[in-house]
């Protein structure tokens, strides 16, 4: 295999966020109270932060700033008289607890930290991050986590990708790639960096999209045979 450095999208990637985001928010909200019409608000809760999350990306909103929006904007519209500062906080306390691992990525993570360096790169609350990463049993496997909270930015602008370079020390193009499920972040990203990708789509969805992945796989398993060149059916 010509790779040395595998550089890991974290949420929906080698964890699976969907599951954690749901039990968390589910308990941060009867946690201030409220047990009726959970799901409705979530769903919207759900639309708001995914547009934070691209104005953060942007460049158009802080990280602070989108924490507690995301709860301020989506009781507003539901009429409720909740405090989205204490929401915030309770939900990102949860969120580390509640780690799901996407089958297969120890096993992956432990395989490739045999051939090289395997770093995390995530647009995620670092000391969050940290601490999921921990919990999840992946930890001994992984060299340095970048963050865009320490980085200052996010994926896909390049500076973030040159902190993850330095972090990760020894750094050769053309012998990185970078794996996540998303093509505007992860997948734009490499493209613009001029490193090769692996775009995890479990879901088989289309590439609608101008960022085009090196490989694409629908299961972690997938991953290894696919860097070495091998054909997954």
């Amino acid at each position: 295999m010509k790779y040395k450095l595998f550089l890991f999208d974290l949420d929906d990637t080698l964890l699976d966020f969907k599951a954690s985001e749901t039990l968390s928010f589910v308990r941060t909200m009867r946690e201030l109270g409220l047990h009726e019409g959970i799901d409705g608000l979530f769903r919207h809760y759900q639309a708001v932060n995914l547009e934070l999350w691209k104005k953060f990306e942007e460049g158009s909103v802080s990280k602070d700033f989108l924490k507690v929006e995301r709860f301020r904007a989506t009781f507003l519209s539901h009429g409720l008289e909740l405090d989205p500062e204490a929401a915030s906080r309770a939900y990102l306390e949860s969120l580390s607890d509640t780690v799901v691992l996407i089958d297969g990525a120890k096993t992956l993570c432990a395989t490739l930290a045999g051939v090289g360096k395997v770093g995390v790169i995530t647009n995620g609350v670092e000391s969050i991050q940290n601490r999921r990463i921990a919990s999840s049993g992946l930890l001994e496997h992984i060299s340095f986590v970048a963050t865009s909270e320490a980085c200052g930015f996010a994926k896909p602008d390049g500076r973030f990708f040159d902190y993850a370079a330095r972090m990760a020390g020894a750094f050769a193009k053309d012998e990185t790639v970078i794996v996540g499920d998303r093509l505007d972040a992860d997948i734009l990203g490499a493209n613009r960096y001029g490193i090769e990708s692996c775009w995890f789509n479990p879901s088989r969805a289309a590439n609608e999209s101008t960022a085009l992945p090196t490989y694409e796989v629908a299961s972690l398993g997938d991953i290894v045979p696919s860097l070495q060149g091998l054909a997954v059916c």
